[in-house]
C-alpha cells in the first residue's frame, strides 16, 4: 500500500473513529442532517408552518454539536474516567434540548411591521448561538492545547485550522466525484432523476466532512501521549511559506501605510471616512493577532521581526484610530458599527498589550478574552441590540426636545423647519430606531415613525440624510447618471382607445416584449426591442407586417439629458411630461408612459448605459 492510500486510510479510520471517541457530538451532526433531509424532502409549501421549528433544531444541533466536542476533550483532558465521559456526553445532550427549548418558547420573531409573515428565528437568538458556537470552539481550541509537555495555544490552533482545510478538501473531492456519478446517472441512465438528489448528496458530504474534521484530532486522553500529535501540530513546509514570503510581508506593508496614515492624520486630520477606517483596522487588528499566533514558532528573521513590531504598531495604529471613533460618535452617536468597532478596539488594545507583556503566554488569555467579547456582545443592556439603541434614543430625545418637537412625552410637529445638520441627525435616530430589531422604544415613537409620511406628520419636516461621503468618504466617481421616477398622480387618456401592455423580459431578446392588437385597419403586431448592450429601447410597430412606426428612445434621452445634469446622486420624481413619450405616424398615434428610467456614463470605460421600465402603452388609429 503506498503512502498516499495509507493516507487517505487513515483518515477515513479516524473519521469512523469519531462515532466512539465524540458520540454525542456525532449524534447532534447526524441529527442536522436528518433534520436537513427532511427539509430537503418538503417543499416550501409543505414545509412553511415547520419552518420555525427547523430552524430551531438545526441552531440545536450546530451547537450541540461543537458543545459536545468541547466538554468531552475537558472530560479527557481533566479526568479521563468513564463517568466524566458519559456525563461530558450528557451535557452535549442537554446542550440542545436546552439551546432548542429556550429558541422554541423564546427565540422566535412574530410577523411585525417589516410585513414578515411566518414566525422565524430572531436575529438576537440566532447571534446568542452563534456566541455560544464560537465560544465553545475556542474553549475547545485551549483544552486542545494541554497538557503543556505535548502542546500550546498556538500549535492547538494551527491543529484546528489543518482539520478544517483537509477535511474541506476532502469533502469538496467527495462532492464532486458523487454529484459527478449522479449527473451521468441521470443524464445516461434516468433523466426524470430529482435535483433533491443532489441536495441529499450534499447533506451527507457535509456530515462525512465534520466527522472527518473531528477526526483528525489526536487522543486527547490524560497521559496519554499520541504519537500522531507532534505531527498533526507541525506547520507543513508549503504553510511556512506562505506566511514567511506572502503573509508576512503583506501585514508588514498595511502597517507601513497606517503608520504613514497616523502621520497624515496628525498633519492634515482625518480624511478617510470612519465606515473605511473601521474596516480596514479591524482587518489589521483581527488579522494580525491572527497572523501573529500563527507565526509563534516560525524560526525565520522576517516572522521573529514580525512578531516584535506588530503590537507596538497596533498600539499606535489603534490609538488614532480610537480619535476617529470619538470623532464619530460625537456626529452620529452610537450605532451597530461604532459599537463593534468599540467592541473589537478594547479587545485588540487588550491583546497586544497583552502581547508585549507576555507574548506567546498571552495567548489563552486572548482567547478569554475574546470570549467575554462575544459574551458581553449579546447580553442584556449591554450587546449589541441594547447599548446603540438607547443610546440613539437619548441623542435622538435631546434633539427632538431642544427643537419643542418633544413636550411632555409627545411628539409635537415643528412649526419651523430645523437647521440641515438637525433635520440630518433625526432622520439618522429615526431611521435606525424605526428598524432595530428587538428594541425597547419610548412610548411616544410609534412603529410607523421611520415611514416618509408619518415622519413628516409628526415631526413636521421631511427626511433628510447626510451625504454618503460622510459615511463612506470621497472616492473618484467614474460612473454618472440620472434616474427618473414617475410621480404619484393620475391624468386623462380619453384621446386613446387601447392601453397596451408590454412586459419586458417576455420577448425573445433579454428586456423585450411583443404583442398584437386588432384594429379597424388590420393587425398591428408591436415590438419593444432592447439593445443587449447599451440597454436602449426602440419600439418598432407593424400594420399588416409592414413597419409603420420604428422609433428608438435616443430622442426621449436627449430631451431627459437637457433638463438634468448628470451627478453621482441621480434620484429625482419625475412628472408625467418627462415620463412620457409622444410617437406618432401617418397610421396611429402613440403615448408612451415609463415607471422609472435610468441613464448613465461610465466616465472611466467611456460607455452609456440605459434602462427603461415601460408602464404602459396608449394608442389610437388616426
Amino acid at each position: 500500500m503506498s503512502a498516499f492510500t495509507r493516507s487517505i486510510s487513515k483518515v477515513f479510520e479516524s473519521a469512523i473513529g469519531t462515532f466512539k471517541t465524540f458520540p454525542a457530538s456525532i449524534a447532534s451532526a447526524v441529527g442536522f442532517a436528518v433534520v436537513t433531509m427532511i427539509r430537503i424532502q418538503l417543499d416550501w409549501p409543505e414545509q412553511e408552518a415547520y419552518n420555525f421549528l427547523f430552524n430551531c433544531l438545526h441552531l440545536a444541533f450546530a451547537v450541540g454539536a461543537i458543545f459536545s466536542l468541547a466538554a468531552i476533550t475537558a472530560a479527557k483532558v481533566k479526568f479521563n474516567s468513564a463517568k466524566a465521559f458519559l456525563i461530558a456526553n450528557l451535557l452535549g445532550v442537554a446542550s440542545v434540548v436546552v439551546t432548542f427549548l429556550l429558541l422554541y418558547f423564546f427565540g422566535g420573531s412574530e410577523p411585525d411591521r417589516w410585513a414578515n409573515m411566518i414566525v422565524r428565528v430572531s436575529g438576537l437568538a440566532a447571534a446568542r448561538v452563534s456566541v455560544v458556537i464560537a465560544v465553545s470552539l475556542l474553549s475547545f481550541i485551549i483544552l486542545a492545547a494541554q497538557p503543556k509537555e505535548q502542546s500550546d495555544f498556538s500549535r492547538a490552533f494551527l491543529m484546528t485550522h489543518k482539520a478544517f482545510f483537509i477535511a474541506m478538501i476532502y469533502g469538496a473531492v467527495i462532492m464532486a466525484g458523487t454529484s459527478g456519478v449522479a449527473g451521468a446517472v441521470q443524464a445516461l441512465l434516468y433523466r426524470q432523476m430529482s435535483s433533491k438528489v443532489y441536495q441529499y448528496i450534499g447533506t451527507i458530504v457535509g456530515f462525512l466532512t465534520y466527522t472527518i474534521f473531528v477526526g483528525y484530532f489526536p487522543d486527547f486522553r490524560k497521559g496519554v501521549v499520541d504519537d500522531r500529535r507532534e505531527n498533526l501540530q507541525k506547520q507543513p513546509r508549503f504553510i511556512e511559506v506562505l506566511f514567511e514570503f506572502i503573509m508576512i510581508p503583506i501585514a508588514l506593508a498595511l502597517t507601513v501605510v497606517l503608520l504613514i496614515w497616523t502621520g497624515k492624520t496628525l498633519v492634515a486630520g482625518q480624511g478617510a471616512s470612519f465606515m473605511r477606517l473601521a474596516g480596514i483596522a479591524t482587518s489589521y487588528a483581527v488579522g494580525g493577532i491572527w497572523l501573529h499566533i500563527m507565526v509563534t514558532h516560525n524560526t525565520s528573521n522576517l516572522a521573529k521581526f514580525y512578531r516584535k513590531i506588530y503590537p507596538f504598531a497596533a498600539l499606535l495604529i489603534l490609538a488614532f484610530e480610537a480619535w476617529a471613533l470619538i470623532v464619530q460618535l460625537n456626529r452620529f452617536g452610537m450605532k451597530s458599527v461604532e459599537y463593534s468597532f468599540l467592541l473589537m478596539w478594547i479587545v485588540a488594545v487588550s491583546a497586544v498589550v497583552l502581547l508585549i507583556l507576555r507574548k506567546d503566554k498571552a495567548h489563552v488569555l486572548i482567547a478569554l478574552l475574546v470570549s467575554s467579547a462575544a459574551l458581553v456582545s449579546v447580553l442584556p443592556l449591554v450587546g449589541y441590540h441594547s447599548l446603540p439603541v438607547r443610546s440613539q434614543i437619548s441623542r435622538l430625545e435631546n434633539l427632538l426636545v431642544s427643537e419643542n418637537i418633544l413636550k411632555d412625552g409627545t411628539l409635537v410637529p415643528a412649526t419651523q423647519e430645523p437647521e440641515r445638520s438637525v433635520r440630518e441627525a433625526i432622520t439618522d435616530s429615526v431611521t435606525f430606531l424605526a428598524y432595530a430589531e428587538n428594541a425597547n422604544l419610548p412610548a411616544w415613537f410609534s412603529d410607523e415613525l421611520g415611514q416618509p409620511n408619518n415622519f413628516k406628520t409628526q415631526l413636521g419636516f421631511e427626511q433628510i440624510w447626510p451625504d454618503p461621503e460622510d459615511y463612506f468618504g470621497e472616492a473618484p466617481q467614474e460612473v454618472m447618471g440620472v434616474s427618473l421616477m414617475l410621480a404619484n398622480g393620475a391624468f386623462e387618456i380619453e384621446d386613446y382607445r387601447w392601453a397596451v401592455k408590454l412586459q419586458n423580459y417576455e420577448g425573445k431578446e433579454p428586456g423585450s416584449a411583443e404583442t398584437v392588437v386588432e384594429g379597424d385597419r388590420g393587425t398591428y403586431k408591436i415590438n419593444w426591442i432592447v439593445d443587449t448592450v447599451s440597454g436602449m429601447p426602440t419600439l418598432e410597430i407593424r400594420l399588416n407586417d409592414q413597419v409603420i412606426l420604428e422609433e428608438s428612445m435616443h430622442a426621449y434621452f436627449d430631451r431627459i439629458s437637457g433638463s438634468y445634469e448628470l451627478g453621482p446622486r441621480p434620484y429625482n420624481e419625475g412628472t408625467l411630461e418627462e415620463m412620457s413619450h409622444k410617437l406618432e405616424s401617418p397610421e396611429i398615434e402613440v403615448l408612451l408612459v415609463f415607471n422609472n428610467i435610468d441613464f448613465n456614463v461610465n466616465v472611466k470605460e467611456d460607455q452609456m448605459h440605459y434602462w427603461i421600465n415601460l408602464d404602459m402603452m396608449y394608442m389610437r388609429e388616426k
